[in-house]
């Protein structure tokens, strides 16, 4: 089976399982794991930012950002297509106690020109306006790029507003390979970040959290109340580092990947392809022409060894990763030719 699912399937290569066999490991709980404590020092200093905290997932990672920015009652804003609010299962609600307004976008950006309409006034009986969420790359959008002058004008504005801007950089890394911007200035504009290493650098797991040291300080709590506190995490941690130091270049070749992909099946006559938003490493490939529902072209596809996922209501979403070939890549064309020409 070629897997294009996603970039979180893939499996530690004998590098990085090395890597783990090899971690040196202590209590994180007591802040005694000398590998996590490295990664969160590596990882404040790429992002030029005060500190960082090791997560078990970026969807906790976004989660407790929230939660040590807001009070409850307030209110955040976010793309309305945005991860947080269409996959984690209404945890700014549950966790927080917030609510969330969503704004439309074009590529997952928000239009800043639109953005004062939807701040609060200082009135008692409305929320406060206290956090924006921006995402990059932007999953349900196809992997877009947030263009990093519109990321300045964000900021510019959260600062007039005395508004907090946070960054679900889940697949920053992408970004960062494919724009030149580096991790400084994506931290330079953010009161905090968070990034995955799970996704496209190919580690089993593990999230940071990045801000500055009383963000971070708070974020420690709410990790620990949440379930979140691990002991010899420096075993994962290591996978991490690993996937930190030597997978987020070779990104390159996912991009690389995803566009040869795209503009292969681009003049089929039943599916379509928006090749603007093929930035990185995924494909949301419109399957509206063929009659069939996304999960039936997913179960179609399945029947040739070929697993993609459901993108959204009307696409299927294949992604590319360190686990798949040129190879896989062509066979996948040639099952697209002979099914949607």
């Amino acid at each position: 089976m070629a897997d294009f699912r996603s970039d979180t399937v893939t499996k530690p290569s004998p590098a990085m399982l090395e890597a783990i066999v090899k971690s040196n490991v202590g209590d994180d709980v007591f802040g005694e794991d000398p590998t996590v404590n490295e990664l969160q020092n590596q990882l404040s200093d790429y992002f030029g930012m005060e500190a960082a905290l090791f997560m078990p997932s970026g969807a906790m990672s976004n989660q407790i950002g929230i939660k040590s920015h807001t009070q409850p009652g307030d209110e955040i804003i976010v793309e309305e297509d945005a991860h947080i609010f269409n996959y984690e299962t209404a945890a700014p609600a549950v966790i927080s106690n917030v609510q969330v307004k969503t704004v439309k976008g074009k590529n997952g950006v928000l239009p800043i020109e639109d953005l004062p309409k939807y701040i609060r006034p200082n009135i008692y009986y409305m929320p406060h306006t206290r956090l924006i969420c921006i995402e990059n790359t932007h999953n349900r959008c196809g992997g877009t790029i947030y263009p990093i002058n519109e990321i300045e004008k964000l900021y510019n504005f959260t600062r007039d507003e005395n508004i907090i801007l946070h960054l679900d950089g889940a697949r920053l890394w992408n970004a960062i390979v494919e724009s030149g911007v580096s991790g400084k200035r994506y931290g330079e504009l953010c009161d905090s970040v968070s990034v995955c290493f799970s996704k496209g650098l190919g580690a089993p797991v593990g999230s940071m959290l990045i801000g500055n040291k009383d963000f971070i300080t708070r974020s420690r709590k709410w990790r620990k109340i949440l379930g979140g506190g691990m002991r010899q995490a420096g075993i994962i941690a290591s996978a991490a580092m690993f996937a930190f130091h030597n997978n987020i270049e070779r990104l390159k070749e996912d991009h690389r990947r995803a566009n040869y992909f795209a503009n292969s099946i681009s003049t089929l006559s039943k599916v379509s392809v928006d090749l603007e938003s093929v930035q990185t490493n995924m494909v949301f490939v419109n399957i509206s022409k063929t009659g069939l529902h996304p999960s039936e072209v997913v179960a179609q596809l399945k029947q040739f060894n070929i697993l993609v996922s459901v993108g959204t209501f009307n696409s299927i979403r294949v992604i590319m990763h360190l686990d798949i070939s040129d190879e896989e890549v062509n066979n996948a064309i040639l099952v697209f030719t002979k099914l949607y020409s």
